[in-house]
């Protein structure tokens, strides 16, 4: 077969879009009361002006105590009008666009919530201070429930793709990872156990949403992490998803937002600048050499996920779009050579709304994005390339 090409029309599903690439869900912090700003759309548009295939809008949540904090969207019918107001934008301009469905389990704030937050088992939060309690039966029925009614929410307001986010320890993740889930029932334990709640939503939602959409799903290359999820579990999970046939893709992320979130984003740590972001008492917090631990330095490299990806790749017969430190033309025709059917990008992206056309049209080979990950605090105050605007 021939290679395919990054910049050419390709199909996700029942989806056709003009190009692989896909913008990565990354917070944008453009939703101050948890409703769909101008700023939110003229974030995404920009993107999708600048050549993109499929934009994704980040942390669409299913419950109040599944945010990561209060300033952010659950879809809903409050919701609702504002989101189909973004898909109108993004699709005048021909690309597509996806919603990222997730609980944040641990990684909620239930302070800033004003809800406490769930996992899969209790354990102390160290954005709010407070004790994350346990997941009951009920909570699990409620939350695969919201699910559904979040793809419902979502397909009626012209989304074309859901992306159920299942990695970096959020409520799924949380059971995926065994130091996370200590369980005795039939949630934890064995991965078939611990796999049930996230392949049970991938079901729900296919079998509300039968073809309508693509749905794909986020999953862990590598927690990074003691207790996390590892690679040769990732691959078991995913080969469960892929034989379930629900899903139409997968977007292989690592690291947790919980445990270790530089091993997603690699490069520079932002200690200072992250510190002065959060709350006091996680700001004290990080000031101790446990806090300062917290963010790991491990240095970047282009297209860091690489091998594991490739351990996917030959694994799995479904589509995958590689995600990891994607900047170069030559990066994105060699996931192409070897078999990865999309390309996702974050900070590139972030930096160079318009890097897709100008890859396209030849006018660079590569992004100008210098990994300072300065970017990562501004997710509380509107994300943004601070190398950009100056601050």
């Amino acid at each position: 077969m021939s290679t395919p090409d990054v910049f050419g029309p390709a199909t996700l599903g029942p989806v056709r879009l003009r190009n692989r690439t896909v913008k990565a869900a990354t917070f944008e912090g453009r939703a101050p009361h948890g409703q769909v700003t101008d700023d939110l759309i003229g974030y995404h548009l920009a993107v999708a002006e600048g050549g993109i295939g499929l934009t994704t809008v980040a942390y669409l949540a299913v419950a109040p105590e599944g945010r990561t904090h209060a300033e952010q969207i659950v879809v809903g019918p409050d919701t609702a009008a504002g989101l189909a107001r973004m898909t109108d934008a993004i699709h005048a301009t021909g690309a597509k666009i996806a919603g990222q469905v997730g609980h944040a389990g641990p990684v909620a704030n239930g302070r800033s919530n004003g809800v406490k937050a769930i996992s899969a088992s209790r354990m102390p939060s160290p954005l709010s201070m407070q004790m994350i309690r346990s997941a009951s039966e009920q909570d699990l029925t409620r939350v695969t429930k919201a699910y559904v009614a979040t793809a419902r929410t979502l397909v009626g307001a012209g989304f074309d793709v859901l992306e159920l986010h299942m990695s970096h320890s959020y409520l799924i993740s949380s059971f995926l990872a065994p130091g996370l889930n200590r369980r005795k029932d039939r949630w934890g334990g064995s991965l078939e156990n611990r796999a049930r709640l996230g392949r049970q939503v991938a079901r729900a939602v296919r079998d509300e949403v039968g073809g309508e959409v693509a749905v794909t799903a986020k999953v862990s290359l590598s927690d990074g992490f003691k207790g996390g999820v590892t690679t040769d579990a990732g691959l078991e999970y995913a080969q469960l998803l892929e034989a379930d046939g629900n899903l139409d893709a997968l977007q292989m992320s690592g690291g947790s937002s919980l445990m270790n979130p530089m091993y997603l984003f690699r490069g520079d740590v932002p200690l200072k600048e992250f510190a002065a972001s959060m709350p006091l008492p996680v700001r004290l917090g990080m000031r101790t050499p446990m806090g300062k631990g917290f963010m790991k330095h491990y240095d970047f490299q282009e297209g860091y996920f690489w091998e594991k990806a490739l351990r996917f790749r030959e694994g799995l017969s479904m589509p995958l779009m590689l995600l990891g430190g994607i900047n170069r033309r030559d990066t994105m025709e060699r996931a192409m050579e070897h078999g990865f059917d999309f390309v996702a990008m974050g900070r590139a992206v972030l930096r160079e709304p318009d890097l897709v056309n100008k890859l396209q049209a030849g006018r660079q080979t590569s992004g100008v994005c210098i990994h300072c990950n300065r970017c990562m605090p501004t997710i509380y105050s509107g994300t943004r390339c601070p190398v950009v605007t100056g601050g």
